[in-house]
């Protein structure tokens, strides 16, 4: 009897064990999450995003927070069939003009258009943060790669999509094809990111000056 006592207690210890290290993983799985979440502006252009894989990614916003729980912003998927109609009306590398990027072959073949059914406000912008994010986490998850873009001709978007609400904001969807890495800096010094010898460098203010 005592036997089959210390047979049942280790055998629970062994349960909470693997449950303890199942934690842990998943907590290193988010911050691996976190860190492969980067900026991408160039693509494999041989793989194309399919338009069940943005699903996946636009099912993001019926499980994340919303600032009132308001709700308001809606998703057009786009596919590489339409992909010029929005390359053509997107800006981005801003600090770096002179590249001109993304280089030619290397253009995102999948979007998703943010666009809001209420007037832009504080809220919305909560939400646009919490989705985009969100949204780009999930592609990782998935073996993709994104990127958020903000210098939008909003009036042809509108126009070339039909759109019945304002697009606020643009997500690039592919397979990064770029080295990417981080570099920790200070509050004062330059956060403009970089490119030296094939490698884009991005800079991130350490802990312990953003602590307060």
């Amino acid at each position: 009897m005592a036997d089959n006592y210390l047979e049942k207690k280790f055998e629970q210890y062994q349960e909470n064990k693997g449950n303890v290290q199942k934690k842990v993983v998943n907590n290193l799985s988010l911050n691996s999450l976190l860190l492969k979440n980067r900026s991408y502006r160039g693509y494999d252009s041989s793989y194309i995003v399919s338009k069940e894989e943005l699903l996946k990614i636009a099912d993001v916003a019926t499980k994340v927070p919303s600032a009132k729980n308001q709700q308001a912003l809606r998703f057009k998927l786009v596919t590489s069939e339409q992909a010029d109609k929005v390359l053509k009306n997107i800006k981005w590398g801003g600090a770096l003009p002179e590249l001109n990027l993304p280089f030619p072959g290397t253009e995102p073949n999948a979007f998703i258009i943010i666009c809001s059914t209420v007037p832009e406000n504080k809220w919305i912008g909560v939400d646009l943060g919490i989705v985009s994010q969100s949204m780009l986490l999930k592609s990782v998850e998935m073996g993709l790669n994104g990127i958020c873009i903000g210098a939008l001709n909003k009036a042809e978007i509108t126009k070339e999509f039909n759109l019945q609400y304002e697009p606020l904001l643009i997500l690039a969807i592919g397979k990064g094809a770029e080295n990417i890495q981080i570099i920790p800096i200070g509050e004062d010094e330059n956060h403009n990111y970089y490119r030296k010898d094939g490698v884009h460098f991005v800079p991130k203010v350490k802990l312990e000056d953003l602590v307060l």
